[in-house]
């Protein structure tokens, strides 16, 4: 029979943290209410208030200095939360930064939160460094730059310094991330299994049909349009170029798929001391469901809309034509949007999803045969 003292070094406080941060399974049973549109759980953030999460960046500057910084605000949305980190000592851009994200649960006992122990739950790890990442937009002040896993940075154009941190965290999975992630001991993310549609050996065209999509696009503080789309489909001849499209919404449909938004495609942003609005960007929260209504594709990120390159003559919108698009390794979104001069608004005409195929084949080796 093993002794206490032969138990490896922080063994019992691991054990202790886990219980107070959860662990015990009592969150699971609220998890099974499911969101008809979102295909995802109803009670992620009644949960995630419920047990106190906080979030946290810890800077970690190429000289070895680390620097906690708290969470300053969060916009929770239908499908996805952004929190924003506003103030805090930031670096510059001219060495290599990590930011490490960690979910955050206190032990609740009577002390000041400064020295309260707790659970901390690495959610993602990002290299900031001068020349990286992909640009969203700007104003007069700020450049707003996306990095990787929901990671937006927005960078003082002249000083080339960090002012300010903006995460979205899609909801799919986020209780268990934010809970089952490993503390600074031993530092891993929680891994959740692979998003899969599930194999359907009688169907032939398995993988083409029966996907589900909900779209928000929103910024820090609203919703700006929130949409869900059912049963859509692709031919196996119109797969092309190592993707299967779904045609959400048809320009020859628009009279009756024209979806409008419900206000301004732009992104306020804050500091300390100051703050303002970055024009034509938004946040972009997208869950594609297989055909069993589990979700198989869940972004959350920011997106620019830029004036299209192709104009084309619209009877039933006169304004000018723009695009969105957003791409990664599991597939691609287009949404055209026209501006209509009457109702001051933008409406999306034209929709198309791209799914991988290389990520639809995932499901089993009978359907990579088959595409």
């Amino acid at each position: 029979m093993a002794r206490i003292q032969e138990k490896p070094k922080g063994y019992w406080r691991r054990i202790f943290f886990k219980e107070l941060a959860g662990h015990n399974g009592s969150w699971k049973k609220k998890l099974k209410s499911i969101h008809s549109y979102t295909g995802l759980p109803v009670r992620t953030v009644e949960i995630l208030r419920s047990l106190g999460v906080t979030w946290e960046i810890t800077v970690k500057e190429a000289r070895g200095r680390e620097n906690r910084i708290k969470h300053t605000h969060v916009y929770f949305g239908q499908a996805s939360l952004t929190v924003g980190w506003s103030s805090g000592k930031w670096p510059t851009l001219d060495k290599p930064t990590t930011l490490e994200l960690h979910g955050v649960q206190l032990v609740p006992i009577n002390c000041p939160i400064t020295c309260r122990p707790g659970w901390r739950s690495l959610l993602s790890k990002v290299l900031v460094k001068k020349g990286a990442g992909k640009l969203c937009g700007s104003d007069r002040l700020i450049s707003l730059l996306y990095m990787e896993n929901g990671v937006t940075v927005g960078v003082w154009q002249k000083q080339q310094e960090i002012a300010f941190v903006l995460v979205n965290f899609h909801y799919h999975r986020l209780v268990e991330r934010n809970l089952l992630g490993t503390s600074t001991t031993y530092v891993f993310p929680y891994e959740a299994t692979d998003m899969q549609a599930p194999f359907d050996d009688i169907d032939p065209d398995y993988g083409l049909h029966s996907y589900s999509m909900h779209l928000e696009l929103h910024n820090t503080e609203d919703s700006i349009a929130s949409v869900s789309f059912l049963q859509l489909f692709c031919r196996k001849d119109q797969i092309a170029d190592g993707y299967v499209p779904l045609q959400v919404i048809s320009k020859e449909k628009r009279q009756t798929q024209q979806t409008p938004l419900g206000g301004k495609i732009s992104l306020p942003w804050k500091t300390e001391g100051l703050q303002g609005c970055v024009e034509n960007c938004c946040m972009l929260t997208l869950t594609v469901l297989a055909e069993a209504r589990t979700p198989f594709w869940c972004v959350s990120a920011p997106v620019a809309m830029t004036k299209s390159k192709h104009e084309e003559v619209s009877y039933a919108c006169k304004g000018e034509s723009f695009l969105m698009e957003f791409q990664d390794s599991d597939g691609k979104l287009e949404i055209e949007l026209e501006w209509t001069e009457e109702q001051k608004q933008f409406v999306i005409v034209n929709l198309i999803l791209f799914l991988s195929i290389s990520k639809v084949n995932r499901g089993s080796s009978e359907f990579r045969h088959q595409l």
